[in-house]
């Protein structure tokens, strides 16, 4: 439901939180392996709050590295066929067009990218966007709002679960490092960091000034 308040507090640009899990750290070489994007929308309050989630398993695109330390760190077997993962191409497909529809809705212009280390979910983005030759890319290619940087101006902390429980939020390590529970956490700190701002300095979002 479109809602004039979230055009105007970013210029125009619709925030969306993504997290992605991977095989490494080259977003040209390493396997993209998980993708999850979070929508956001403002209550009847104008507090920024966590909305829709969509995510989806992708599968290893033809030649890409496996490195065996990060997939022991994320715990994803790439091959498991419970996975029922997408190719990349189908997946930015399932992930893009909720996004598209939500920028259409919200009448911006554009969607902005949030993430923990921001840069680093934008390039497995950008990547798999220009080698599976998917149109329609709905992401601004470079701008995006990092929370690492956020949590550390607005907390004191740059690591996502510190920052996430200094938020008030609660952490569950056995989740961790999943795409989807790490966005739906880094929407939640996106949303604290925005509404506590927008409170300290009186921003006008609030339907009742």
């Amino acid at each position: 439901m479109y809602n004039p308040l979230i055009a105007k507090r970013f210029r125009g640009f619709l925030p969306i939180v993504v997290d992605v899990e991977t095989a490494g750290f080259d977003p040209k070489r390493d396997a993209l392996l998980e993708i999850a994007a979070v929508t956001l929308d403002v209550d009847e309050k104008g507090f920024w709050q966590r909305g829709e989630t969509h995510a989806c398993h992708v599968q290893p695109f033809e030649g890409a590295n496996l490195d065996a330390a990060a997939l022991a760190f994320t715990g994803i077997d790439p091959y498991h066929p419970f996975r029922l993962a997408l190719s990349e191409e189908d997946a930015l497909h399932k992930v893009f067009k909720p996004i598209r529809e939500a920028v259409k809705a919200q009448k911006c212009s554009r969607a902005v990218l949030v993430g923990h280390n921001a840069a680093f979910d934008l390039s497995f983005i950008n990547a798999a966007t220009e080698r599976t030759n998917t149109k329609r890319n709905p992401f601004h290619p470079f701008s995006a709002f990092d929370t690492a940087t956020l949590g550390g101006l607005a907390f004191g902390q740059t690591v996502l679960a510190r920052a996430v429980q200094m938020a008030g939020f609660d952490w569950d390590n056995d989740q961790a490092h999943s795409a989807i529970y790490d966005a739906e956490r880094t929407a939640d700190l996106f949303c604290a960091i925005v509404n506590l701002w927008d409170i300290k300095i009186g921003v006008r979002t609030r339907n009742e000034q």
